[in-house]
């Protein structure tokens, strides 16, 4: 589904600098794969979250993103969107003026069927008063962070995309708001095989979605992969983010 090959790309620093960030980056997600990228704050998760987004903050210097067969490496985001592409964002922006149910409505074309399940499907883990809530405010103006996450997950939902990436979905939210997010993940993207790039610096989402594959990055690079998240997180909690340095596992296939 998603094959990036030596990918090299540049961002800017706080002070207007550009810096290159990640570096010969190589990731492949088949059909239907959940993949965890763990990494600490600043280690260039979001940044490949960004570039396979074709978002224009970041830059490619170097190499190839191909998606479903298609080279998307220089596509615009809304090319890679059209093709199925959806990124939740760790920081989504405010939309002053657009509530959150205008906007669902307008990517389902005004079916209010299609509308009325994607509400059930919330209010059965949330609350319907909850989510009528949010649903009928500006998106994300003035949102909790949990209330940030549930409008990203309402939206990729409407869109029905083939691939997601899910940057820090569980960041600031406890156990039990996260495993009522998770639910919902299995539920309308695991189940229906679409592949998942979830990013995180926690390990807490990791037992509800047990992922398939798990790569560690670290100072822009990919240092570690395997199949057993637990085997790497038991490490990372242990030892920290920077002992994946000097151990590498290698994956069951």
């Amino acid at each position: 589904m998603l094959e990036i090959k030596h990918l090299y790309v540049s961002g800017r620093t706080e002070r207007g600098r550009e810096r290159i960030i990640l570096k010969d980056i190589n990731l492949k997600i088949g059909k239907g794969e959940v993949y965890a990228l763990l990494g600490p704050n600043g280690s260039g998760k979001s940044t490949l979250a960004a570039a396979i987004m074709g978002l224009p903050d970041v830059k490619t210097i170097k190499g190839s993103i191909i998606f479903n067969g298609k080279d998307i490496t220089h596509a615009k985001p809304e090319k890679r969107a059209r093709l199925g592409i959806a990124l939740a964002f760790q920081h989504p922006p405010e939309i002053k003026g657009v509530r959150l149910s205008r906007f669902i409505l307008e990517i389902l074309k005004e079916n209010s069927e299609e509308y009325q399940r994607v509400l059930a499907l919330f209010s059965e883990h949330f609350g319907e008063r909850t989510v009528k809530h949010l649903l009928n405010r500006e998106i994300n103006v003035s949102f909790s962070g949990g209330e940030k996450k549930l409008s990203e997950l309402i939206q990729l939902i409407a869109l029905k995309p083939k691939f997601i990436v899910l940057d820090e979905m569980d960041s600031g939210l406890d156990v039990r708001v996260t495993e009522s997010i998770t639910k919902i993940i299995k539920h309308a993207f695991i189940d229906a095989r679409v592949s998942i790039l979830l990013i995180t610096h926690r390990g807490s989402i990791l037992r509800f979605l047990n992922p398939d594959r798990t790569g560690v990055m670290l100072h822009g690079e990919i240092v570690c992969e395997s199949c057993d998240w637990k085997k790497i997180w038991k490490t990372i909690a242990r030892c920290g983010y920077e002992k994946c340095k000097t151990c590498r596992y290698e994956g069951s296939g």
